[in-house]
């Protein structure tokens, strides 16, 4: 195969993931969606969790709301668990790498907060961990996976939400989940912020 024809192969790989998962993740989507922007209307904050390209995609969800989207408006209260590198060093160090982020759940979730938890296999055991932390504290979880959705889907309960990508390839499940986080961005701007006579997304300015 050319590389011409291999990057080809990889837009219509990633056009494909996005269209399978479209209708199975709709209903999910809007509902946690609906659920966030409840959340943070009532002064609730948002904590996000990942490793590697999960990590980067929870810092760049916490800087979208933090900061804004696409619209203006006030900051939203969106916390990335993966940047405090003392917390995360030395809880790593005093207590094991799978407590990375529950130790920081402990000490930060309440009631009515929400745990962004991101692991494309669902097995992530740090991750699986601040799921667990998050519930015990009276959070609730919003969790993006891939494959089966593996130890984070069965976690779930009442209240959550899975956002499951429709692929077993890494790379596919990356792309969709940014494509979900950029939706659930927009749809919590929409309910808050309102803006008669917007363009639609992805239309021509």
């Amino acid at each position: 195969m050319d590389l011409q024809e291999r990057i080809r192969k990889h837009f219509e790989a990633s056009v494909a993931t996005k269209q399978r998962t479209l209708e199975p993740v709709l209903p999910s989507l809007l509902g946690a969606a609906q659920r966030m922007a409840e959340a943070l209307a009532a002064g609730n904050k948002v904590l996000a969790c990942g490793n590697g390209g999960s990590a980067a995609d929870a810092q760049h969800f916490a800087a979208e709301l933090t900061g804004r989207f696409e619209r203006e408006r006030p900051g939203l209260a969106g916390i990335a668990l993966t940047t405090d590198t003392s917390a995360l060093t030395a809880i790593g160090n005093d207590y094991a790498f799978d407590q990375v982020f529950s130790k920081q759940v402990q000490a930060l979730a309440r009631p009515g907060d929400l745990l962004l938890a991101i692991s494309t296999s669902g097995n992530s055991a740090n991750v699986v961990r601040a799921v667990e932390a998050a519930h015990a504290a009276g959070a609730g979880v919003i969790a993006l996976t891939g494959r089966d959705g593996g130890r984070m889907a069965r976690l779930l309960g009442h209240g959550d939400f899975e956002l499951r990508a429709a692929s077993s390839v890494t790379t596919r499940i990356q792309e969709t989940h940014i494509l979900l986080l950029h939706c659930l961005c927009d749809a919590v701007d929409e309910i808050l912020f309102p803006e008669a006579g917007e363009d639609p997304p992805g239309a021509a300015s």
